[in-house]
């Protein structure tokens, strides 16, 4: 339990971590915002089930000792937010449901098999939402959505002049051996002069007087 997670928990308004749950309480999708101890954060989120069960059914948030959990049911999925007791509720249930948003239009729906299968295109959209150290960027949606297609072009770009690069450097080697092949021959048919790689001129005694003489 790290100083930085032990600040988060007790000081500024900050969100711990990001999950989407099957409604059996399996983690399908965990992002955390800030350092804390993997142990205490499965913690957490295996307690979220238990205490869903005892909670008013009127509210969409849990509060413990330590943590406020925030969510909204999707389907047969949970989206959840893990906060400190600090935080603004009513800046965390507009969170939530931008990220409620943000998870079918990235994940291509709300099935177990979807989120699960776009894991990795909902952490680059959920940082989006909240960066490191758990506090809320002001961004909507189409905002997102410019800003990741923008990251991938940028990198389509990169693989791109990586791609010249390469072809470049094959074209240009293969060129080479071509001429040098073409010199090889060239010298072979004629005779007597020096072929790559030789101390000898091919065809030649190799006995000539040395310069000077």
């Amino acid at each position: 339990y790290s100083p930085q997670a032990a600040a988060a928990d007790s000081g500024g308004m900050v969100v711990l971590s990001a999950a989407v749950l099957t409604k059996q309480g399996r983690t399908l999708f965990a992002r955390q915002f800030v350092e804390m101890n993997r142990l205490r954060i499965e913690g957490l989120l295996a307690a979220f089930p238990k205490l869903l069960g005892t909670g008013n059914k009127q509210h969409t948030f849990i509060e413990t000792d330590t943590v406020r959990y925030v969510y909204q049911p999707l389907e047969g999925l949970f989206l959840l937010l893990i906060t400190n007791k600090a935080s603004n509720i009513v800046e965390d249930l507009d969170t939530l449901r931008l990220l409620s948003k943000v998870l079918p239009e990235f994940a291509g729906g709300t099935s177990e098999e979807k989120v699960s299968e776009k894991a990795f295109e909902l952490v680059f959209a959920f940082d989006e939402v909240i960066t490191v150290g758990g506090y809320r960027e002001y961004i909507d949606l189409r905002q997102i959505r410019q800003n990741l297609e923008m990251d991938s072009h940028e990198e389509k770009l990169q693989n791109m002049v990586k791609k010249t690069k390469i072809d470049s450097a094959r074209d240009q080697a293969n060129h080479m051996s071509k001429v040098i092949k073409s010199r090889q021959r060239e010298a072979a048919k004629s005779g007597g002069l020096m072929a790559p790689g030789t101390m000898a001129g091919i065809g030649g005694g190799g006995g000539g007087a040395p310069p000077g003489g």
